[in-house]
């Protein structure tokens, strides 16, 4: 069984849903090639367990957010009397940045475990129940337009 807490990104974008994660977990080559053009890395590096991992996807290797956490003795900014700093108001994809704003209070509120499981509900196909990740514009399996950003 994977390990959920190496899913907890300390920003708030939680792993579980997130593209490079499901594409390697999945190891599904056609959505790992759409994503090369996204991130313009090449498809094996197109692989990631989860932020908290020991195998971090490229761009994740180096967040400045994981450091900022780490620094602090925190688990993530939901611990944090200074969310939302200038770190988070200079998060480079502003998509990313909408979500932090959103997922980091819901998870002071309701704790890990909950916060978890409500980012998979979120990410969910409300016509189909398939599994989406952050930033689908519609269902993989029925094709249906979602917004769940």
């Amino acid at each position: 069984m994977e390990d959920k807490k190496a899913l907890a990104a300390p920003c708030g974008l939680y792993c579980g849903v997130c593209g490079i994660y499901i594409a390697h977990k999945e190891n599904n080559e056609k959505f790992k090639e759409r994503l090369t053009a996204v991130y313009g890395v090449s498809i094996d590096q197109i692989r990631c367990k989860g932020c908290l991992s020991d195998d971090v996807f490229f761009y994740c290797k180096t967040c400045p957010i994981k450091d900022c956490t780490k620094e602090k003795g925190i688990e993530g900014c939901h611990q944090c009397k200074d969310f939302p700093c200038k770190i988070i108001d200079a998060f480079p994809l502003p998509v990313g940045k909408k979500v932090i704003m959103r997922a980091v209070p819901l998870w002071k509120k309701v704790g890990t475990e909950k916060w978890m499981e409500e980012e998979e509900k979120r990410y969910t196909c409300p016509k189909c129940g398939y599994a989406l990740f952050r930033g689908a514009k519609r269902c993989r399996n029925c094709k249906e337009p979602v917004d769940l950003d």
